[in-house]
């Protein structure tokens, strides 16, 4: 970006810091560019009442990313320049929290081979504290060091001798922080050599005098590179009137606040703008920022994926309703400023002249918003803090957002701040949706240092410092990358084993499982394939029953908004549960505006629930809030499971609050008080494997592949895209939703009134089964429709056992019952429509109700 084109982008008419300067006596003395970049402000600051608003440090003041990342990038051609290219690769970069972490990360870049560090006011569990100084003016004064390469400050992690060290804030005011770095690391790691960079160079001539001094004091040369130079003037007594001035006009704009707030109580709320997850595939391993170090390796890594995550914003901005955007933010948070601004960039190239992009970050920074355009900050979003600090909560602030008139905003923030307070209805998103048309939601996963790391692997999220589970595992997958849906349908917290070999014939599986050598969850069935007949079978039984499925779907996710809302987290149980989630999270976003959260987890009986997920969702949500959803119940073994399996992690040091209520579809056994139906029906999903759950596995728990920070394991076959019918599952019964919402609505309300109590019923008629067959195993009774139609798919049956009279919804069970040669007995007093059982002395081959193999079979 030429000067020129950075001048266009930043004068005004009227200058920015005039209204300050009026009132205050303050003035900018320097080169005539000064009051292009800076403008004033007012803080609430007991050693310094004005602010220099940078109109290119995209902090305060919404700007084009490229200009921003350019007037960096610039800065560090300029610092090669002088270092001479053999030295510059020698060089360290180290920028300053929390406003100049990009600024110093675009200097980086424009040495092009420098690795780079940024201070931080956050601590990281586990991570060591390599240095750290004081910033006397600043509101948050202590800056911490947390490299993950103990070497970088010494050497740049080469291990050879002291290298140049490139210390890089947005202004240098008066040189003391600067100053106090300095002196801090010279005495731990002494050098010969040191580049300060700045955006302006605002010292006294005493300030100047006084480096000097400090240069020869240490033995080392310091060399000064800006981009503008000047002076602050200011009258005597400032201070005060300035801490005058703020509070009258603090005074006075909540007088009219309370006036609007009383005028407005006759007004119909208006509509917020929806919230969207983007999700953008961060690259493995690539840290968020310069928190802990960032190289040129990772830099390389980073630009490579630049292009592809910004097309998954741009895409998602198409999606939404209306026209599409032309005036949009990328919103960074706090010191997370360098990875939204090259988002931001990249996002410019990729709408080109179809959109407008800015960027701009939020702040710790408490500052004055006065709307006048002689005033540097306009407007001000005050919303709580969302990144559990280690200081303790307290407010946060956007500036020059509201009234902007951006038709989107892109907020992105790294997986620590994606807490309950974030989405909480005062916090940022809330505040951003007043505001704009459309909010996109992007979370970088939280870096971690392998030292810290419990798996020993870099770029693993943390969660916030005062929580004690371990780190988590990068983002859930999602689609098209891993499984047919779409990507905001559900996140899955799993591992991709696509490329493992799982399968095994159906036969060798039984015998292993029933012999001992083996759970059923460290193998998978081969996937079934359909004949035409069967999928026939269930694209008629989808078009008959999608009005009844749509009713169960409704009456279920109303009882959980009325007893779990207002926004619910939905996490379903791997697979059978997935569909039911998504059309969950369908109805409440089709009849209630929401955007749910939903993600899918793998639970295996006997083994209990990925525990690592379990972590992962504590550290993203408030547990309380979560919500498991499954498909059916059968007997209730996963009822069951879910609870033991939340009291053992409760007991083992795991996040409390988890509650172990399933919400399901149907509930013909009586297991559970939150569901669609008690009636035992046909659900289409039951009909087929894969093909109707976004092509994923069943989940998959072996010690060879799962470690005890892993999560479980899922296979994506893609090759089967052709008989994929999740989404027309999904769209059949979605397009139902308005044809049943009065049913809904009745069915609902009669169920919130009544005894939902589980009677366990299906438990009692199972036990009764297993002792009359002679079976003595629960575990070989799949007791309704959906379990009975899953061993007539995967496992070796012996026997069906059908209601007598049971109609339509056992047309499939029946057709597959015949393809495999097993008996279907009619049966009274059944409280499921069938029954299906395993034989308990399986051998290889058999399929009869004797044991053997079947002749020809």
């Amino acid at each position: 970006m030429s000067e020129r084109a950075t001048r266009e982008e930043t004068v005004d008419v009227v200058w920015s810091g005039s209204w300050v300067a009026e009132r205050l006596g303050v003035a900018l003395e320097g080169d005539g560019e000064l009051q292009e970049l800076l403008g004033l402000a007012l803080r609430r600051n007991p050693k310094r009442a004005h602010l220099l608003v940078s109109n290119v440090l995209g902090k305060h003041v919404p700007q084009r990313p490229s200009v921003v990342h350019g007037a960096g990038f610039e800065l560090g051609e300029r610092v090669r320049a002088l270092l001479g290219a053999q030295e510059a690769r020698r060089a360290v970069v180290l920028g300053y929290a929390e406003t100049a972490t990009g600024l110093g990360h675009a200097v980086a870049d424009g040495l092009r081979d420098a690795p780079y560090l940024h201070s931080t006011r956050r601590p990281v569990a586990g991570v060591e504290q390599a240095g750290g100084f004081e910033e006397s003016h600043s509101h948050a004064t202590s800056h911490l060091l947390l490299p993950e390469d103990r070497d970088l400050l010494a050497s740049g992690g080469t291990g050879a001798d002291a290298s140049v060290l490139v210390l890089v804030d947005d202004e240098f005011s008066t040189g003391n922080t600067v100053l106090n770095t300095i002196r801090a690391l010279h005495a731990l790691h002494p050098r010969e050599r040191y580049v300060i960079v700045a955006l302006v160079d605002m010292r006294s001539a005493g300030d100047r005098d006084r480096l000097t001094v400090f240069a020869a004091e240490i033995g080392a040369r310091v060399d000064l590179v800006t981009r503008s130079t000047g002076t602050v003037a200011l009258p005597d007594g400032v201070l005060e009137r300035g801490q005058a001035l703020v509070a009258a006009q603090e005074a006075e704009q909540a007088g009219r606040a309370e006036k609007a707030e009383k005028a407005a109580g006759a007004v119909e709320d208006v509509d917020s703008a929806p919230v969207t997850r983007v999700h953008l595939d961060w690259p493995a391993g690539v840290p968020d920022g310069g928190r802990h170090g960032f190289t040129p390796a990772h830099r390389a890594a980073l630009e490579a994926a630049l292009p592809a995550m910004a097309d998954r914003i741009a895409a998602e901005l198409g999606d939404a309703a209306g026209p599409a955007p032309r005036h949009v933010l990328v919103l960074g948070f706090e010191e997370l400023m360098y990875a939204p601004l090259r988002l931001g960039t990249a996002l410019e190239a990729a709408l080109g002249a179809d959109a407008e992009v800015r960027y701009s970050t939020t702040t710790r920074s408490p500052v004055l918003a006065v709307d006048d355009p002689g005033y540097a900050i306009r407007t001000r979003l005050v919303f709580p803090a969302h990144d559990d600090p280690a200081d303790g909560p307290g407010d946060r602030y956007a500036y020059n957002v509201a009234g902007a008139g951006f038709d989107a905003v892109v907020a992105v923030v790294d997986s620590t701040a994606d807490t309950p307070e974030l989405h909480a209805p005062d916090g940022l998103l809330a505040r951003l949706a007043e505001h704009t048309g459309h909010v996109l939601l992007a979370v970088l996963p939280s870096y971690v240092p392998a030292t810290a790391a419990p798996t020993g692997v870099p770029g693993t999220p943390t969660p916030a410092p005062e929580r004690q589970e371990p780190a988590v595992l990068p983002e859930p997958l999602r689609g098209p990358d891993f499984s047919s849906y779409a990507p905001q349908d559900v996140g899955w917290l799993l591992q991709d084993l696509s490329d493992t070999e799982l399968e095994a014939p159906t036969e060798e599986r039984e015998e292993a499982i029933q012999s001992g050598g083996a759970h059923y969850a460290e193998s998978l069935p081969v996937e079934y394939q359909p004949s035409a007949e069967y999928q026939a079978l269930f694209t008629a039984a989808l078009e008959a029953s999608a009005a009844r499925i749509a009713r169960a779907v409704g009456t279920v996710t109303e009882t959980v908004l009325a007893e779990r809302g207002p926004r619910p987290v939905l996490v379903s149980l791997a697979r059978a549960g997935t569909p039911v989630g998504v059309l969950m999270r369908r109805w409440a976003q089709h009849r209630h505006g929401l955007d749910l959260p939903h993600y899918a987890i793998s639970i295996v009986r006997g083994r209990g629930i990925d525990a690592t997920a379990l972590r992962w969702l504590a550290a993203h949500h408030d547990p309380a809030d979560v919500v498991f959803v499954d498909g059916w119940t059968g007997k209730g073994a996963i009822t069951r499971e879910l609870a033991a399996a939340i009291t053992e992690f409760e007991a083992s040091g795991g996040p409390a609050g988890f509650d172990p209520e399933i919400s399901v579809l149907a509930d013909p056994g009586g297991c559970v008080r939150t569901y669609g139906t008690r009636e035992d029906f046909l659900i289409p999903s039951a009909c087929l494997n894969s093909t109707v759950s976004g092509l994923i596995s069943r989940t998959v728990l072996r010690a060879d592949l799962v470690g005890p920070d892993d999560f479980h394991g899922g296979k994506f076959y893609r090759e089967l895209a052709d008989s994929d019918v999740s989404g027309l599952f999904l769209d059949t019964i979605a397009a139902r939703f308005d044809e049943v919402a009065g049913q809904v609505e009745a069915a609902a309300k009669e169920l919130l009134a009544a005894d939902r109590a589980p009677t366990w019923e299906g438990w009692a008629a199972v036990e009764r089964i297993s002792e009359e067959y002679g079976i003595h195993d629960v575990n070989l009774v799949k007791p309704g429709v959906g379990e009975t139609t899953r061993v007539l798919l995967r496992r070796v049956p012996w026997k069906i056992l059908a209601k007598r009279g049971a109609g339509a919804d056992l047309e499939h069970i029946r057709l597959l019952a015949e393809q495999r040669g097993v008996p279907v007995e009619e049966v009274d007093d059944l409280p499921y429509s069938c029954v299906g059982l395993i034989h308990p002395r399986f051998t290889r081959g058999a399929t009869g109700a004797d044991g053997k193999a079947v002749q020809g079979a």
